[in-house]
């Protein structure tokens, strides 16, 4: 073969590697083989929503919080090996599911507080649109249909994600419609496990909150990483410690088909993020975006 034909080769073969579709740093889809749930990911972190199969175990609107090693994608291989083994992603591979969610706000869900209480919805998501999907964006749109918030008040919900990579954060969109009342204050926050040696922290500005603490799950086996986790919304009108609700809340009142935006995040020991200082450090930069 002569030379110039080589070179074309080379030169064919570099052209056509270029031309690869880039690795995904983000992902986000139902998973019906695992109880409807709805999955988001990127090269930090990962998570899920529950959906209707799973409802009653719980019923909850809860982001739950699925920590890993920082690099590739992992949620499509854990949920594939759980149809085999159900409790695969509750052991280490690289990361696992170690954060007790319940009925609760999990790692950075919003409801309505009236009253003092929070007003969770009555189902997990029904439905669910993917709205954007890429290598390094994904947008998708989960609805939870109407509940009762309070004595005539009744609520719906879009909650609108948008998950692109290299941050721990992802970005939430509430979309609240109901009647009943001119407004509502809705609380973003973050389910308090208070047996886990939770460190707190608690910012002079009003529109964040964030912890750091042991795994609040260890039924599966022991875990020797902690977590942290934080919610920022812009332009809050405050900050909310209720023991007695097991919640930390960041608090804004809106109108009706008033969009809320706000970012919740999470990180792991094992990770990039080591320590609670270097966690509160970085919540606080990210706020001050």
């Amino acid at each position: 073969m002569k030379l110039h034909h080589i070179f074309i080769i080379i030169a064919l073969l570099t052209l056509a590697a270029s031309c690869k579709d880039p690795e995904p740093k983000v992902m986000a889809r139902f998973v019906p083989e695992r109880a409807d749930d709805f999955v988001f990911e990127n090269n930090l972190v990962a998570g899920r929503f529950y959906g209707e199969a799973l409802e009653g175990n719980p019923t909850s609107p809860g982001i739950d919080i699925w920590v890993k090693i920082p690099g590739a994608l992992v949620a499509n291989d854990w949920y594939a090996h759980a149809v085999e083994d159900p409790g695969f992603y509750h052991h280490d591979h690289g990361g696992k599911d170690c954060y007790k969610v319940a009925v609760s706000l999990g790692g950075g869900a919003s409801v309505p507080l009236v009253d003092s209480v929070l007003a969770f919805p009555a189902t997990n998501y029904r439905s669910y649109e993917i709205l954007e999907e890429g290598p390094d964006k994904v947008v998708f749109v989960l609805s939870y249909p109407a509940w009762s918030a309070g004595e005539g008040i009744s609520v719906s919900l879009d909650k609108k994600i948008t998950v692109v990579p290299d941050t721990y954060f992802i970005e939430a969109e509430d979309t609240y419609n109901f009647t009943g009342v001119d407004s509502l204050t809705i609380a973003a926050g973050i389910k308090l496990h208070g047996e886990q040696a939770t460190i707190v922290e608690s910012y002079s500005a009003p529109d964040r909150y964030a912890i750091w603490e042991h795994a609040s799950d260890q039924s599966a086996e022991p875990e020797d990483g902690l977590i942290g986790v934080a919610v920022a919304m812009p332009g809050a009108d405050g900050i909310s410690v209720r023991e007695d609700l097991d919640h930390a809340l960041v608090l804004k009142k809106i109108a009706s088909g008033e969009p809320l935006r706000y970012f919740f995040g999470s990180c792991w020991s094992k990770g990039f993020v080591s320590d609670a200082d270097s966690w509160f450090d970085l919540v606080s930069a990210v706020a001050a975006k």
